[in-house]
């Protein structure tokens, strides 16, 4: 079986962020306030590295089609747009979240970042189920680079 590597990547890095939001969590519960900052940035930079990835792949790679069985792609499909409003929710929030906290408005912060953590909670695992099916359980389709889209290649 081959494995595509960025792929595998970016979802280690989702995985790795969402491990570091929930211990952040865990630790700002327990009034730690500097490792919970500590843990929510290096959350923070993996979660961004890996948009990095997936938008550079998606711009010069391509997005992969769903390649598994035609009973299962609307499924799959309905999932995949639940996964995808889920993490677009839990980035623009985490975003807000952050400037809330480096403008120290805690208050506002602690109220919006614990939906942000259990949105982001949510994402890594559906993140993680989308990987398994496009390119552990099932070939992945067709994939074209969005530049050739662009440009018409």
């Amino acid at each position: 079986m081959k494995v595509a590597i960025l792929p595998t990547i970016s979802t280690s890095f989702i995985v790795i962020s969402a491990v570091l939001v929930a211990i952040g969590w865990y630790h700002i519960v327990n009034g730690r306030q500097k490792q919970h900052q500590t843990l929510m940035l290096w959350g923070a930079g993996f979660a961004l590295a890996f948009f990095l990835i997936y938008a550079s792949r998606t711009v010069f790679v391509g997005n992969t089609s769903f390649g598994g069985p035609e009973d299962l792609k609307l499924a799959y499909h309905l999932f995949l747009f639940f996964h995808i409003a889920l993490a677009t929710a839990a980035g623009v929030f985490g975003i807000i979240t952050l400037v809330l906290a480096f403008n120290k408005k805690f208050a506002r912060h602690k109220k919006i970042g614990r939906w942000t953590a259990v949105m982001w909670l949510l994402t890594a695992p559906t993140g993680v189920v989308v990987y398994v099916l496009l390119y552990l359980l099932y070939p992945g389709g067709e994939t074209k680079p969005m530049i050739d889209a662009i440009l018409g290649v």
